[in-house]
């Protein structure tokens, strides 16, 4: 963790260097330009969790059926993980771009808890004084709402534990950009942002998988006396 602190502090530095290069020298420029290129690094993986999400939301029916057929746990869990697999889902991917996320930002907030300001008056960013101090009102709320609407977008309002975490979870966030440096709440907000562009032209892909029909063996069986 102190190597990738280490490298985003350099990559923070770089795109402040950047920034002094196109003569609009702020570090909090910098931060939503290293916001956009994490995004646009974790893009083919938020497509591929994206599909997966559609796969595994058209198997649900045969889930359901699965769960009332099977009423031992154990043996209900394997005919899914084995319906799973059949047609190529993993409920898990989904939690794989937040899984790269976390050591990003995490490194992220020791860089900004950490970061040798050069300049200090290049650490003020729009109404924010300084990043590397917080900021209570706005960039809270901003990340409540950007959060709320890049959940939206994705949340299955039928599953009540996704509807549950459509409030929880902006909450959560808008507190802990209360807790930690105005430069990571930025980061956030910026990701959230950006996040639900590339949710809008994602959804407008045609990402929905056709679910086959399942061929058992009396089903084999009618087939073949047809062709017969």
């Amino acid at each position: 963790m102190a190597q990738l602190t280490a490298g985003m502090t350099a990559l923070l530095e770089f795109f402040y260097k950047l920034t002094v290069s196109m003569g609009i020298p702020n570090y909090g420029l910098a931060i939503i330009l290293i916001t956009v290129l994490i995004k646009m690094l974790l893009l083919p993986l938020t497509i591929k969790q994206m599909k997966s999400l559609k796969m595994t939301q058209q198997l649900q029916p045969k889930v359901k059926e699965i769960q009332e057929k099977y009423k031992d746990p154990k043996q209900a869990q394997q005919a899914i993980m084995e319906l799973y697999k059949q047609y190529g889902a993993n409920p898990l991917s989904g939690c794989l771009p937040l899984l790269l996320q976390m050591p990003i930002i995490i490194a992220l907030y020791r860089a900004l808890m950490k970061f040798p300001y050069t300049n200090e008056a290049h650490a003020k960013f729009l109404w924010i004084s300084n990043l590397s101090q917080h900021d209570k009102i706005v960039l809270p709320i901003l990340a409540v709402l950007t959060t709320y609407l890049l959940q939206r977008m994705t949340t299955n309002m039928q599953d009540q534990t996704q509807k549950t975490m459509l409030i929880v979870m902006p909450l959560f966030i808008g507190w802990l950009s209360m807790s930690f440096p105005a430069g990571l709440a930025l980061y956030w907000v910026v990701t959230n942002l950006v996040g639900a562009i590339q949710q809008y032209f994602i959804n407008k892909m045609p990402l929905d998988i056709p679910v086959k029909e399942e061929t058992g063996p009396n089903e084999t069986g009618r087939k073949k006396r047809k062709n017969g």
